[in-house]
């Protein structure tokens, strides 16, 4: 009887354990970049591909690849603002067929590299909107700035392959400012919120609210999707985390120290506290700390730096285009992230090929072998 007692608790501890393995096992499935998922779409419908694609696409804006975290980020945004949200679906479908008509390489298509400038221009043509929501003739715009994005980002790519340099958000950044400029605030079709300089001094803007300073770091990563609700940030906050902690932990560590570098240059409180002030720090942060290099401690204290530069840059050039009513949009952090890229010396070995960028755990484990690879390749060639 002690027998079959004992070998029946023996059998229930193996099933939990089993159950633990498949659970984390399923888990895992979901996490990174998701390659299995591709192989598996191969033999299905068009459309269900094109979801795929797409939800890759919003990804990219938050620099990830998982069609689960877009997924996420859909329905944050579709929580925050559905008309907002609906121009952005509409912005990463159009560019992507674009692409596909276009006859661009396929596993860009499919990675979703060609979605992600299309939804953010779309995403702002909304946003910076005066007529307000469910204006439907700015359907007309999202679509034309959309699939502009696609030409842009073929044209750039040769000419940054050169230096082995991501097109990046390069498109959406020269299509919104010339679609601001063109339309301007009184446009009686397509007209325009100005946008105001953070550097600019409030009346009455003494004491600050250090809560409402704290909630601004978490908005910040909100904010590189143009959401300023603290629900929706957090959520998306939650789809970066699902496809990398690493990439997470660096999109909140950017986003405070833009929000600290938004302290010392005494910016607006509503910069500070809708996140605005940040979201170019954690976007900085991100691309070094992990995403095209590979994590280490040198590397970490690079991301940091890249967040600062990242942030100040940020605050000059808001405070130089607002001036005009533009927005600095990313600019910042693209030209921050692509001179980062172009660095020479000890920290350039740890430089991840554009071709080989992976989630930040992957590229850690992986970086041995690349190095392995590379140390056989040249004593193979020597004479």
């Amino acid at each position: 009887m002690w027998m079959d007692t004992k070998t029946e608790a023996k059998e229930a501890s193996g099933n939990r354990a089993s159950l633990r393995r498949c659970v984390l096992s399923g888990l895992l499935l979901c996490t990174g970049d998701m390659e299995h998922l591709d192989k598996y779409m191969q033999e299905k419908l068009f459309v269900m591909q094109l979801v795929v694609w797409g939800l890759r696409g919003v990804t990219r804006v938050i620099l990830a690849n998982n069609p689960l975290s877009g997924a996420l980020i859909l329905a944050a945004l579709y929580w925050a603002s559905p008309w907002q949200a609906l121009l952005g679906t509409l912005g990463v479908l159009v560019s992507t067929l674009t692409a596909v008509i276009m006859g661009q390489d396929s596993a860009e298509v499919s990675g979703g590299l060609h979605g992600f400038n299309g939804m953010l221009v779309s995403l702002l043509m909304g946003v910076f909107s005066s007529a307000g929501d469910w204006y439907w003739w700015l359907l007309l715009p999202a679509c034309l700035g959309s699939a502009t994005c696609v030409f842009l980002s073929s044209g750039l790519s040769p000419v940054l392959e050169r230096w082995d340099l991501p097109v990046a958000v390069f498109p959406f950044n020269i299509i919104i400012v010339l679609y601001l400029l063109c339309t301007g605030p009184d446009n009686p079709y397509f007209p325009h919120h100005p946008t105001t300089p953070p550097g600019l001094l409030e009346p009455n803007g003494t004491e600050l609210i250090a809560v409402e300073v704290m909630l601004g770091i978490p908005l910040s990563v909100g904010q590189i999707f143009a959401c300023g609700a603290l629900g929706p940030s957090l959520l998306i906050l939650g789809a970066v985390l699902l496809y990398s902690p690493l990439l997470a932990a660096h999109a909140l560590l950017g986003s405070a120290v833009g929000t600290l570098v938004g302290l010392s240059m005494a910016v607006r409180h509503d910069s500070l506290y809708s996140g605005l002030s940040g979201f170019n720090g954690a976007l900085g942060c991100m691309a070094v700390g992990g995403l095209f290099f590979t994590f280490s401690w040198r590397t970490h204290l690079y991301a940091i730096a890249s967040a600062f530069l990242s942030a100040y840059s940020d605050i000059a050039l808001s405070n130089l285009l607002g001036t005009i009513g533009l927005p600095a949009c990313s600019w910042a952090a693209t030209l921050t992230t692509s001179l980062m890229l172009l660095l020479t010396g000890s920290l350039a070995s740890y430089r991840i090929p554009i071709g080989r960028v992976m989630a930040p755990e992957h590229n850690l484990c992986s970086h041995s072998q690349w190095e392995a690879g590379d140390t056989a390749d040249r004593e193979s060639t020597d004479v």
